[in-house]
């Protein structure tokens, strides 16, 4: 009931009609500037105070803004349970996902280490853990098995056989992947130094989805080899974590590794392995592939950082989120670490184990550090085959991603299109190429949509100040001589074309015929002239010819009349000749050069001339009427869904004032935002023939202002006519 009456609340605006002049005056819009000069642009960073110092500190080392208001009774407890939780997740899916990227299990325990603890101290994420990821792992994996395949080194073995040295592939693999990782990360700092972190906002979520999904399939195709030795049985429910043990323990006590050949983790050497600087020579052979790991980390990373900051009501800086990503990798990487991002699973059990701030991840650092440090041992007899099918179930929500093509077909087929071919690319062309792919279709529908945006000719909802799609909208009616065209989208370079060709055809006015049309009858008009001109001449000609006799007879006829009226005196009466001459001399048209032919016309002439110019007018606006079809006179362009303007639709909106102009149709912009009005105003759009008066804040005040002119306009000529009558 409280819906329904708050649906029915009526308001009523009485204002005055505003264009931009009105509403500059009336708002009273700034005519200063408040931006920065470069000068001052340059100053501003350069400027140091302690308060300015203070702000940069927190800024860029959160945890001295958040840990000294650390609250022990509130967060403690929760902090406590989730960092134990996630710890003890670390474990089986760090020594997994380092199977991913070709490393031996123990460098996966590292980096469930170290960058925690950096994060830690960087990171605005409160929920977020940080750590292994499978689709980075992969593509950690494609590049060190890339440069380092086992066909580089094997050796000789006994019997004349041809062995792997494992040893040394794996110590090659780990300074690739290192080094991989610190240019990762060098990648990072740098974009988040320069403020790039809006570069993620073009991995739209079905590509990111496509994309893991994609990398999840690589994934599973990884971990086959490892299920070819050994198939155990999965298990989920209670008491799974007890049924690994449990295989452990048959594999040790059973010599698996020995009878039956089995691949296990082997040795895990206990202690912590002393930093070492990366082969910065291979920084040239892996700058793409650094770049695609740290654009798809950071992608991965600040979705999951957002949707907990939304969900808690926190902010999550995505500037500092590259810094301190960057920063985790690069320093990761000194430590023997890889590539780290954060982890759906693991943040989701952050959060719902009641983790409230990044304290939990060190909670779950300590337990890794504990595990690394005395109990790593314990581990070496774990088949792989388990950490294989571990990383199989923890890749079960990338796998449930399917579903999203359902979900896109029934809503959105163009996401759609953008999931299949990121999935397919990922899956044909591999993860860095795939990516690339991926992100360059992305942007070309982009492209696209905005080539191809809705046109619309709207009409007023009767009774509102509403403007709406005729198509659409069945109570929408045109105002009948007004036509309003909107376009959907930004018009600039790359539909400003489309918008001009869209515009005629909506409105029913080819502008090109029209224009054609009127130059064909303004030469046939101006050949009429110049006919007539001829003729007047012509006929003046001959008039002074005529005048010329005129004048002579005239002299003639009074040399008679002189003699005849010497004869009168002598008594001769000719009364009757000289009235018959005079006669036949007004009868001829004889006139007295000494006056000026009066061309003015009297009242009734006046009258019958401005008939005739009525007259000729109503033809023409007929002819106009027959050229547009509908009778429009006015065209209001709606360009409220315009953000910004550039030279090309200056040029158009131009041409279009002009063009128009040219065969008497008026138009008018609305909706026009402020941004835009600048921008207008700095292209020199404005001019004495495209005044800032045909510019409306809204659709409903152009419509009301040419209303009112055309009926001021009316009733002038119905004043006119009634005169004349």
């Amino acid at each position: 009931m409280e819906e329904k009456d708050l649906q029915s609340v009526e308001y009523f605006v009485k204002r005055e009609v505003l264009d931009e002049l009105c509403l500059d005056e009336v708002a009273q819009k700034e005519t200063w500037s408040t931006k920065l000069t470069l000068g001052d642009q340059v100053k501003e960073p350069l400027r140091c105070s302690v308060p300015r110092l203070k702000h940069i500190l927190l800024t860029w080392v959160p945890v001295l803004s958040w840990l000294p208001r650390y609250s022990i009774r509130e967060n403690a407890l929760g902090d406590l349970i989730s960092g134990c939780s996630v710890g003890i997740m670390h474990l089986p899916q760090g020594m997994a996902y380092a199977l991913l990227a070709s490393l031996r299990p123990v460098y996966g325990l590292y980096t469930s280490l170290f960058p925690v603890l950096v994060y830690f101290i960087f990171g605005t994420s409160r929920h977020i853990s940080i750590g292994t990821f499978a689709v980075i792992s992969i593509m950690v994996g494609s590049v060190t098995e890339r440069l380092a395949p086992d066909s580089n080194f094997i050796v000789n073995g006994t019997n004349g056989t041809e062995t792997v040295d494992i040893d040394k592939r794996d110590a090659y693999r780990v300074q690739v992947a290192c080094s991989l990782t610190v240019l990762t990360g060098i990648f990072q700092i740098l974009l988040g130094v320069v403020r790039f972190g809006f570069v993620v906002t073009y991995l739209s979520e079905p590509l990111i989805r496509g994309y893991t999904t994609g990398s999840a399939c690589h994934v599973c195709v990884s971990q086959l080899k490892y299920l070819f030795g050994i198939t155990p049985s999965r298990f989920t429910g209670p008491l799974s974590l007890i049924y690994v043990i449990a295989a452990t323990i048959i594999t040790h006590f059973c010599e698996l590794p020995s009878k039956y050949n089995i691949d296990v983790v082997g040795e895990i050497p206990s202690g912590l392995k002393a930093p070492r600087a990366p082969d910065t020579t291979f920084f040239s052979g892996v700058i793409g592939d650094a770049f695609a790991v740290a654009i798809v980390g950071f992608a991965i990373n600040i979705s999951l950082s957002k949707t907990f900051g939304l969900k808690y009501g926190y902010k999550v800086d995505s500037n500092q989120e590259l810094v301190a990503l960057g920063l985790s990798n690069t320093i990761g990487g000194f430590f023997h670490c890889y590539s780290v991002t954060s982890s759906l699973s693991r943040s989701l059990v952050q959060e719902s184990t009641g983790g409230k701030t990044q304290v939990a991840g060190v909670i779950s650092s300590i337990i890794v550090l504990i595990t690394v440090l005395k109990i790593g041992p314990l581990f070496e007899d774990l088949p792989k085959a388990v950490l294989s099918t571990i990383v199989f179930v923890n890749l079960k929500g990338m796998f449930k991603q399917f579903m999203d093509v359902s979900l896109l077909w029934k809503t959105n087929k163009v996401d759609l299109l953008v999931w299949l071919v990121t999935f397919i690319s990922t899956i044909v062309l591999n993860l860095d190429l795939g990516l690339a792919v991926s992100v360059a279709f992305s942007m070309l529908t982009f492209i696209f949509r905005t080539q191809l945006p809705r046109y619309s000719i709207l009409g007023n909802l009767p009774g509102t100040e509403l403007y709406l799609d005729t198509d659409t909208y069945k109570e929408a009616k045109e105002i009948p001589g007004i036509k309003i065209f909107r376009s959907s989208a930004t018009i600039y370079y790359t539909n400003a074309e489309m918008f001009l060709e869209v515009l005629q055809e909506k409105t029913g006015i080819e502008i090109g015929k029209l224009l054609s049309a009127k130059k064909k009858r303004d030469a046939k008009q101006k050949r009429r002239q110049e006919k007539e001109k001829k003729k007047t001449k012509k006929e003046a000609k001959k008039q002074s010819l005529s005048c010329t006799f005129s004048l002579k007879e005239s002299q003639m006829n009074i040399e008679t009349v002189s003699e005849r009226t010497k004869g009168e005196r002598n008594g001769n009466s000719v009364d009757f000749s000289m009235t018959e001459t005079a006669t036949d001399g007004l009868h001829k048209g004889q006139m007295n050069l000494a006056y000026e032919p009066d061309i003015t016309m009297s009242d009734s002439d006046s009258a019958t001339g401005s008939d005739h110019i009525t007259e000729f007018s109503r033809h023409g606006d007929e002819e106009k009427k027959r050229a547009c079809k509908s009778g429009t006179h006015s065209i209001i362009l709606d360009i409220s869904t315009t953000s910004f303007v550039d030279t090309v639709t200056v040029k158009t909106l131009k041409n279009i004032f002009r063009d128009f102009g040219e065969v008497d149709l008026d138009i008018y912009l609305a909706g026009c935002q402020a941004c835009v009005v600048e921008q207008l105003e700095a292209a020199d759009f404005f001019s004495a023939s495209i005044p800032k008066s045909r510019l409306f804040i809204t659709v409903h005040d152009a419509v009301l202002y040419i209303r009112k002119k055309q009926w001021k306009a009316y009733f002038v000529l119905d004043v006119s006519r009634n005169t004349q009558m």
